[in-house]
């Protein structure tokens, strides 16, 4: 079989001023708003952490291990590598080799439908993964299948296109495009705000419904 492989122009990086305002954002506050756009929650953190960045897009199907490096050489200062398993099977194709490969060229973090390998690795290197499980079996570069990179996938039941903002934390994983995830961090922002007042409000042990009745007059 010829293989295929699909490589498109990357994005620019997330605007400063975006990474800043979702560097304040919780994926769990932008939960209470939105319902699109997020990755399926068995995806969790190799280690905790929270990132927020501008996804860089691949289709892995297979074994084929060369399709992330093709990526890898794209990925830029404050890129998150945003990789669909296509065949949803349990082979891993990120490990302590890619993880370290991706953080020297920028990234910021990796998010994979599939599971990875080599934890205590990806720990020592720092590079924040949010992945399905752990897995021996991995990808390797003498398999050439094919795959895409900077085209739209599907990760995790989400659509995710090139470019998009990825905001990840230990609640979970969610994506939109750069206008919409500007107005929802500016909405989860107030809402936070407001949420850390009524916290205090409860703690004092006073009803809910009291502090709805104060902060609506």
């Amino acid at each position: 079989m010829t293989e295929t492989y699909r490589v498109a122009e990357r994005h620019p990086s997330l605007p400063a001023d975006l990474v800043r305002l979702l560097g304040d954002v919780e994926t769990a506050t932008i939960g209470h708003i939105e319902h699109l756009g997020f990755i399926s929650d068995n995806i969790r953190p190799v280690f905790p952490a929270a990132i927020a960045g501008s996804a860089v897009t691949v289709a892995a199907p297979g074994r084929d291990g060369s399709i992330i490096y093709r990526a890898i050489d794209l990925l830029q200062a404050g890129d998150v590598l945003v990789i669909s398993r296509v065949d949803r099977d349990d082979i891993a194709c990120v490990g302590g080799g890619v993880a370290t490969a991706a953080k020297a060229r920028g990234a910021v973090g990796i998010v994979i439908d599939g599971p990875c390998t080599d934890v205590a690795e990806i720990i020592e290197a720092g590079l924040p993964v949010w992945c399905r499980g752990v897995s021996a079996k991995t990808t390797n570069r003498a398999f050439r299948i094919g795959g895409s990179v900077n085209w739209p996938v599907a990760c995790g039941a989400a659509a995710v296109l090139p470019g998009y903002a990825v905001l990840a934390d230990g609640e979970g994983v969610f994506v939109a495009d750069r206008v919409l995830m500007h107005d929802l961090a500016l909405t989860a922002v107030a809402r936070q705000k407001r949420s850390t007042r009524l916290r205090a409000h409860l703690a004092a042990g006073r009803s809910i419904f009291a502090f709805e009745q104060e902060t609506a007059s």
